[in-house]
């Protein structure tokens, strides 16, 4: 993904991310590697260990939210699947 890219969708400014990617950079999360189709621009995409940091993070959070949903009364249940659906209906229209 192109830093700007990555800028863009995170909501910061380009040096902004350009500061955090060189902290993954230098703890060897992502790597660099030059746009073939922009010569001023580089990609960022991650390292075999940052991908699995960030698989692993990913699975945690999704093991929590499971839990805590587990815990829900049935009513508040149906209010959280009607909302849902609610937001998947606007969310493609922002």
């Amino acid at each position: 993904m192109r830093l700007s890219d990555l800028a863009r969708i995170e909501q910061v400014k380009p040096p902004t991310m350009t500061k955090l990617v060189a902290g993954l950079e230098a703890d060897r999360l992502v790597r660099r590697r030059a746009d073939s189709s922009d010569a001023r621009a580089f990609r960022v995409e991650p390292t075999r260990r940052g991908a699995a940091l960030l698989h692993e993070g990913r699975r945690r959070r999704v093991n929590r939210l499971a839990a805590a949903l587990e815990k829900i009364p049935p009513d508040d249940l149906a209010v959280l699947v009607r909302a849902t659906a609610i937001i998947e209906r606007i969310v493609p229209s922002i």
